[in-house]
C-alpha cells in the first residue's frame, strides 16, 4: 500500500513503455516488506536537463535508474560519480545523498557479465563481438575486459564511436586485444547486441548475423520483449540465445545496494 511515507523510486528514459525495471524493483521492495515504489518517468530525448532538475525537486525521491538515451548526460549532470561510471562517464543508477546531491555509477556491464555466468556461460577467455558504442556497449566493453576475455571487438553504426571507445578500454585494460570491428561477427565465442534494435518487431540487426560461428551464443540487452528478431532469427539458425533481462535481474542487488535499500528476503 502506498502512503504518505513511501519512498520513490524511478526509471528515467526515451522510449519507456519497454522497461522491465519497474517491476523487478516492485517485485523486489513487496517481497521484503520495504516501503518503496519504482515509476516509469518518460523524459524526452532533448529535455533531461530540465527533467533533471524535476527529479532534484522531488525530495522523497531517493534514486533511480537511467535507460537510453540519457546515460552519457546524466553522467555529466551527476554531482559525482563513483564506480565504472568513473571512467566510462556513462551511468545507470542514482542515488540521492542526504544533502539532495545525486551521486551515479554505471552497473549494466557488471550485471550483463554476471547474467552470463548465472546461466552457466564462461567469459574469461572467449572472444566477444559488441555491437553498439553508446551507453550499454560501453558498459558491457568495460566489464568484459575487466573479466579477463580473451578478445573483445567493438562495431558501431558511426567507426569513429567505437574506435574511441576502443582506445579508452585499451587504455584502461592494456591486456585485453580489444579492437574495432565491422558488422561481420564471424570468429567469435558470444555476439552481443548492445544498442537499442529490438525493441520493434521491424526493427533490423545491428550486425550480420548470417557470419556469426554456428557454436556461438547470440546474446541480447534489450529486456522486451524477450524474443526480439535477432534472438528469434538466431535461434532459428540453431544459435544458442541469451536473453536481455537476465543483466537486469543479475545486477538487481547492486543496484539495490548502491541505492542503500539492499535487504535479505524474510
Amino acid at each position: 500500500m502506498i502512503t504518505g511515507t513511501t519512498r520513490l523510486y524511478a526509471i528515467i528514459g526515451d522510449p519507456i513503455a519497454h522497461v522491465r525495471t519497474p517491476m523487478v524493483f516492485n517485485d523486489y521492495f513487496a517481497e521484503r516488506n520495504i516501503d518503496a515504489i519504482c515509476v516509469p518517468i518518460h523524459i524526452g530525448r532533448d529535455d533531461l536537463p530540465r527533467g533533471w532538475a524535476g527529479l532534484r525537486s522531488m525530495v522523497n525521491l531517493d534514486g533511480f535508474i537511467v535507460t537510453a538515451p540519457h546515460k552519457a548526460e546524466s553522467a555529466q549532470l551527476s554531482d559525482r560519480l563513483e564506480g565504472d561510471g568513473m571512467h566510462t562517464k556513462v551511468v545507470n543508477t542514482v542515488r540521492r545523498e542526504p544533502d539532495g546531491s545525486f551521486s551515479s555509477t554505471l552497473l549494466d556491464g557488471r550485471g550483463f557479465v554476471r547474467g552470463l555466468i548465472n546461466q552457466g556461460q564462461e567469459v574469461k577467455g572467449k572472444r566477444f563481438y559488441v555491437a553498439g558504442a553508446g551507453g550499454a556497449g560501453t558498459a558491457l566493453a568495460y566489464a568484459l575486459a575487466g573479466s579477463g576475455v580473451a578478445a573483445l571487438t567493438i562495431h558501431n553504426r558511426t567507426r569513429a564511436k567505437a574506435e574511441r571507445l576502443v582506445a579508452d578500454v585499451g587504455k584502461a585494460f592494456p591486456g585485453c586485444d580489444v579492437k574495432v570491428g565491422t558488422a561481420n561477427a564471424a570468429g567469435y565465442d558470444v555476439a552481443v547486441n548492445a544498442t537499442s534494435l529490438g525493441l520493434k518487431p521491424d526493427d533490423g540487426h545491428s550486425f550480420e548475423l548470417a557470419s556469426v560461428d554456428p557454436t556461438a551464443l547470440v546474446a541480447e540487452v534489450v529486456m522486451k520483449p524477450d524474443m526480439t528478431p535477432l534472438l528469434i532469427a538466431a535461434e532459428k539458425r540453431g544459435h544458442k540465445i541469451h536473453f536481455g533481462i537476465h543483466m537486469l535481474n543479475s545486477q538487481l542487488e547492486l543496484m539495490m545496494q548502491f541505492l542503500g535499500v539492499s535487504k535479505p528476503k524474510p
